[in-house]
C-alpha cells in the first residue's frame, strides 16, 4: 500500500494521529493538514493523493468550502467526518460530492474498512479474492453472493454484512453491542433488537444452516 497516499484533514491533532496510526498500520502513506486552506495547498502541490478524509468544522476554511474547491478540479474520493448528525448536513455532503459520510465518534477500524472499500471502488487497489467458506456456506464478498450447499440465496445488504461478520469471527462470542458497532457502525442510532430481527431473518434464509448461528442467552451470538 506504500503507493497509496491519503490526506487527513482535521483541526484536532489527536484525531489526525489516531486516524494516521490506523492507516499506517495498513501500509498507507498519510499526510496531514489542520484546516481546509492548508489541505488545499497540499492537495494542489501533490497530484498523487488518492483519497481525502475531511473534517467539517475547522478554522480558516471549513470542510464544506474545502470540498467545493476540490470538486472544481478533482473527483478524488472524499470521506467526510463530522460531529453533527443532522440529516440536512449529510444531504449537503452528498450534494457536494462526498463519497462516504461518517459521524463522530466512530470506530477507526470501520473508517479503515470504508477507506479500503472506496479505494477498490475507484480502482486504486485491486480486488482480492475474498471468499469465506464454512459448513456448506460459501460467501463471496467481491460478487456479493452466498451459496448454501451450492444453491445461491438472496440476502439484503445488512443480512450479507451480518453473515460476513459472523463467518469472519466464527467461534467467538459476539455481544449485540459489538455486532451493532461492527455491522451497523457507530453512526447508527438503534438498539440490540435490530440485531435480533436480522439474525432471525438470516437464519430463516439459511435454512438448516441457520443452526450455525448459536444464541448466547443474555449476551449475543456465536457462529460455529
Amino acid at each position: 500500500m506504500d503507493n497509496i497516499k491519503i490526506l487527513v484533514v482535521d483541526d484536532e491533532e489527536r484525531m489526525r494521529r489516531l486516524v494516521k496510526d490506523f492507516l499506517a498500520k495498513k501500509g498507507y502513506a498519510v499526510i496531514e493538514a489542520s484546516n481546509g486552506r492548508e489541505a488545499l495547498d497540499l492537495f494542489y502541490k501533490d497530484n498523487s493523493i488518492d483519497l481525502v478524509i475531511l473534517d467539517v468544522m475547522m478554522p480558516v476554511m471549513d470542510g464544506w468550502a474545502t470540498l467545493r474547491e476540490i470538486r472544481e478540479t478533482s473527483k478524488v474520493p472524499v470521506i467526510m467526518l463530522t460531529a453533527k448528525a443532522e440529516e440536512h448536513d449529510e444531504l449537503l455532503g452528498f450534494e457536494l460530492g462526498v463519497d462516504e459520510y461518517i459521524t463522530k465518534p466512530f470506530s477507526p477500524k470501520i473508517l479503515v474498512a470504508r477507506v479500503e472499500a472506496l479505494l477498490r471502488r475507484f480502482g486504486s487497489i485491486g480486488e482480492e479474492n475474498e471468499k469465506l467458506s464454512y459448513g456448506g456456506i460459501v460467501l463471496d464478498k467481491n460478487a456479493h453472493s452466498v451459496l448454501v450447499d451450492s444453491s445461491e440465496i438472496e440476502l439484503s445488504y445488512k443480512e450479507f454484512e451480518l453473515l460476513s461478520y459472523f463467518m469472519e469471527n466464527k467461534g467467538l462470542a459476539l455481544s449485540r453491542d459489538r455486532i451493532l458497532d461492527s455491522v451497523w457502525n457507530y453512526d447508527y442510532f438503534g438498539d440490540a433488537r435490530t440485531v435480533d430481527t436480522h439474525v432471525k431473518k438470516l437464519r430463516a434464509k439459511l435454512g438448516d444452516k441457520g443452526d450455525l448461528i448459536k444464541t448466547i442467552w443474555g449476551m449475543g451470538y456465536k457462529f460455529e
